[in-house]
């Protein structure tokens, strides 16, 4: 919406004279049709209301046309009761927090995935692998997959290229 300083199209006041724009003029027509739909004006005086916001060309016109009607939703009075709170769960019942995931369990997958192009992360997949299942027993942290999957992976890549290593070697 085009609106200078935070004034609505039916703001009156300095800025009632300036001139209006098509989103002004939608706006307008938006609260007269929650004022119909509310039953607060009638069919005719609808349809005039609308006419009217189309055809005005600055913001008092606008302001005229929506003057006797509410321009946003009324607030809702506060409860004077205060609600009861829930009886608490017992922790049993309640879900369990999610485990942090060891980093080093992720970045030894991370190297498993990549020692299967490159081969050469084969050897950190390893290390970090066994490292981070000697920290996930420890700390009790998510993981154990990942680590075990770079695990594999490194292992299974560095047999690889090893077993290509000795056959170039038997060949030569």
């Amino acid at each position: 919406m085009a609106h200078y300083g935070g004034l609505q199209p039916w703001d009156n006041g300095p800025a009632s004279g300036m001139r209006a724009s098509h989103a002004d003029r939608e706006r307008t027509v938006d609260v007269l049709k929650a004022a119909f739909a509310e039953g607060r004006l009638g069919q005719q005086e609808y349809e005039q209301r609308v006419a009217a916001a189309y055809r005005a060309l600055t913001y008092g016109e606008l302001g005229g046309l929506v003057a006797d009607l509410p321009q946003g939703p009324v607030p809702m009075p506060m409860p004077t009761a205060v609600p009861q709170r829930a009886p608490s769960l017992p922790p049993t019942f309640l879900p369990a927090p999610p485990r942090p995931t060891n980093g080093l369990a992720a970045a030894s997958l991370i190297c498993g995935l990549a020692g299967v192009v490159l081969a050469v992360p084969a050897v950190p997949a390893i290390v970090l692998g066994h490292r981070a299942r000697a920290q996930l027993r420890a700390t009790g942290e998510g993981g154990e997959a990942m680590a075990t999957t770079g695990l594999v992976l490194g292992w299974l890549v560095a047999s690889f290229w090893t077993l290509i290593i000795l056959l170039g070697i038997a060949a030569g």
